[in-house]
């Protein structure tokens, strides 16, 4: 029969072992609710893909529904080379990271641009895309310098590389105002919610659709690399990304595609870009 000091430290073990339980089930259950792997993918019959749902050229749903642009295209040839159907999901910029650590989505190709502070949170793959940050304002404005822009209110997507860039070169005391993405920030500049914005090398041509000639890129911050992003630590599905990416430069049918969405010629990629592993260590 146990003393009663033993039953009370027998109980408290088998407390702390239920709580150790309680807390270690729902990653585990978590992580058997999505494919972490290429076979179980295929398994699966269909590749859940994060995408931008209003983005143009890099995602966005056309008028009947189905998703465009240039990351639609490469999701396409990527479930095409796993053999299973690709289904879209389509985020914004601030929650492209959280649909896939949270396991919504297997993989994003959604305009990930490849920063350090990003790579401790996915893994990204090689790149396959490229892109500059501007700040952008009407043709009559004076903007030679980061330091003109605290005249104005200045519109970003939240969580962009464009917010971090525009924060960090605008004046201290300069209002900026954050939106749930791109087009609300077009938007926004358009309405004259904003004077100006922070946002990249796409942001004119998509703006003069509404007022032609309005507006132009005043200056210039980062040259950016974009990849596929998959979760940290998932081996076979990074080397099976990147092995695609290898795949479709080297047979030309990314340089075919690539100047259909971006009206540039495929860029040459770099081989790394410190701080951001291309592969699982």
């Amino acid at each position: 029969m146990m003393t009663k000091s033993r039953t009370t430290r027998f109980n408290r073990r088998h407390m702390l072992a239920l709580g150790a339980g309680a807390i270690a089930s729902p990653f585990v259950l978590s992580r058997a609710a999505y494919a972490v792997t290429p076979s179980e993918i295929k398994a699966r019959g269909k590749v859940l893909i994060g995408i931008q749902g209003d983005n143009p050229p890099w995602g966005f749903v056309n008028s009947t529904g189905k998703q465009e642009g240039l990351d639609a295209d490469l999701s396409e040839l990527f479930a095409k080379e796993l053999g299973v159907a690709a289904e879209f999901t389509p985020l914004a910029v601030a929650n492209r990271i959280p649909a896939l650590t949270s396991g919504r989505v297997d993989i994003l190709f959604a305009t990930m641009a490849m920063l350090p502070e990003r790579a401790k949170a996915v893994q990204f793959s090689k790149p396959y895309g490229a892109n500059i940050i501007t700040f952008i304002a009407p043709k009559e404005m004076e903007i030679k310098s980061p330091a003109d822009m605290g005249k104005y209110v200045i519109g970003v997507a939240r969580g962009s590389v464009q917010d971090t860039d525009v924060t960090k070169a605008a004046p201290p005391g300069t209002t900026i105002r954050r939106f749930d993405g791109d087009a609300p920030t077009m938007q926004a500049l358009l309405s004259g919610q904003v004077q100006a914005v922070g946002g990249n090398i796409f942001y004119v041509p998509r703006l003069n659709e509404s007022k032609p000639g309005a507006y132009e890129n005043k200056l210039e911050f980062t040259k950016l690399y974009n990849g596929a992003c998959t979760r940290l630590g998932e081996k076979e599905i990074n080397a099976f990304v990147n092995g695609f990416i290898d795949k479709i430069i080297a047979s030309g049918e990314w340089a075919r595609i690539y100047p259909k969405w971006m009206n540039n010629p495929l860029p040459a990629f770099p081989d790394s870009i410190p701080g951001i592993p291309f592969t699982v260590s």
